[in-house]
């Protein structure tokens, strides 16, 4: 037996079983199926729009509604396919989930947009239907008005004087004021007309002059802005130049420091004692010498008073008696002596 037979078989049998289940099972296995069925279909026609959407008209293949078959093709390709529905079932490929999400979301999305537009659409329509029928009943209002006048002012004339002449020269004025009344309206509609004219170039005057005042502002603030920028550049520059200098210098000092460093030679220990030996030799001598000379500027303080005492001895005895020319000189030459 081939695996066509076995599954033939199969088929039969599960079909069999089928239908020996009772009505009420076989109702809603129906209605699932055609509630599957009809997903399926939704599914379907969503892939084809969307798949039509991204194919060119020239090239796009016959869709699934379009083909068409006869009653007896379809009855030989059942027996045929029979035993092979199952396979076949479980060979085909469907979407995934994230394909169908994308595809969902795709097509929501387009008709979000498609009700947007048809409802600009909509009421832009509504709003330039409105408006013709907001000029249909004013006009209407106006031809109405111009019925009751012509009723009342020429009709009830004419009823009752029929055949005069004042009749129709009645009509006559009234179709004259009425071409007057027009004349005067169309002169009124061109002076507005023209003052809108006007006032429209007035606007778009101002208009061009605020943006070119707009333009100016921006220009200057951008001056500004350029020139507060240049002068941040040439601040920052100059910090530039002096932080080069400042590191030059601190290299030149670091080089320094450790070139003296590496010239520096420490001292033999002997030496060290000689040196400090000698040191404390000296500040013991430099101590010594300051002592006399603090006794010698004690003594010289002494001699300063006595002399002073002196002085003051001989400047009374010169005023008691004045002395010779020679012993003046002898006291001068004292004088300088002492000093």
């Amino acid at each position: 037996m081939t695996d066509e037979d076995s599954q033939t078989t199969a088929s039969e049998a599960q079909a069999q079983d089928e239908s020996e289940l009772p009505v009420t099972q076989l109702c809603g296995l129906v209605e699932e199926l055609s509630h599957g069925n009809s997903a399926l279909k939704t599914e379907t026609e969503m892939f084809e729009k969307y798949y039509n959407k991204l194919e060119p008209r020239d090239q796009r293949p016959s869709q699934l509604s379009e083909i068409r078959m006869s009653g007896a093709e379809i009855a030989q390709l059942r027996g045929r396919r029979r035993s092979k529905s199952r396979v076949s079932l479980e060979r085909v490929t469907g979407l995934s989930v994230d394909q169908k999400l994308k595809l969902v979301q795709k097509e929501l999305d387009d008709t979000k947009s498609e009700i947007r537009h048809i409802r600009a659409n909509a009421e832009r329509d509504l709003q330039h239907h409105e408006a013709i029928v907001e000029e249909a009943e004013i006009r209407w209002t106006e031809v109405q008005r111009e019925v009751h006048e012509f009723e009342k002012d020429i009709l009830k004339t004419i009823s009752k004087k029929k055949g005069s002449i004042l009749a129709t020269q009645k009509v006559m004025k009234y179709i004259e004021d009425m071409n007057r009344r027009r004349d005067n309206m169309k002169d009124k509609l061109c002076l507005k007309n023209a003052s809108l004219k006007v006032q429209r170039k007035k606007m778009l005057l101002q208009l061009r002059q605020s943006k070119l005042h707009r333009a100016m502002e921006m220009s200057v603030d951008l001056d500004k802005e350029l020139l507060l920028r240049k002068e941040l550049l040439e601040k920052v520059e100059k910090e530039t130049l002096q932080v080069e200098e400042d590191q030059a210098k601190a290299m030149a000092l670091n080089k320094q420091l450790r070139k003296q460093l590496s010239e520096f030679r420490v001292p033999q220990v002997m030496m060290y004692v000689r040196e400090k030996i000698r040191n404390s030799d000296l500040e013991k001598a430099i101590g010594m010498w300051e002592r006399k000379v603090e006794i010698a500027e004690m003594s010289l303080k002494g001699y300063r008073k006595a002399w002073n005492k002196m002085k003051i001895t001989n400047e009374q005895l010169q005023a008691i008696c004045p002395l010779g020319n020679s012993q003046r000189e002898a006291t001068a030459a004292d004088q300088k002596v002492i000093h």
